[in-house]
């Protein structure tokens, strides 16, 4: 068993013996200029506008993860599509209750106000309206 994996921890340490003559041949070899405007943060060659310590309703994160759960039931259901015919009733009968389940999930999140971003907390729907 262990020669199968010889050619693989050869690969591994060829990688990593590469990668550490490449980091040490850039620290020796390159240059050292920087500053200021080098080291500062910016995002597609623009400048920063205002600083990033803004605070952030925690709903927009539920709201993210709940995204990220319902995305990852969508990749579940390829390989699903793949192999129907060879799997047959059982198979799809399996998916339908997994697709139920995650319907269930859904209903329980749009019912508890999940999904509702500004109304939840009073936010004004929209900020640039002068109020009075």
């Amino acid at each position: 068993m262990p020669r199968d994996h010889f050619p693989v921890l050869i690969a591994l340490g060829v990688a990593l013996a590469l990668g550490g003559v490449i980091l040490l041949a850039a620290r020796f070899i390159g240059s050292r200029s920087g500053g200021h405007v080098k080291l500062s943060p910016y995002e597609s060659g623009e400048p920063l506008l205002d600083t990033s310590r803004k605070r952030i309703s925690i709903v927009f994160f539920l709201i993210a993860i709940d995204f990220v759960i319902f995305d990852v039931e969508a990749a579940f259901l390829y390989p699903w599509a793949l192999v129907l015919r060879d799997g047959g009733w059982p198979l799809f009968w399996a998916v339908m209750l997994f697709i139920g389940l995650m319907l269930v999930g859904f209903a329980y999140i749009w019912k508890r106000g999940g999904l509702d971003l500004l109304k939840r907390h009073g936010a004004d729907p929209d900020p640039g309206r002068v109020h009075g």
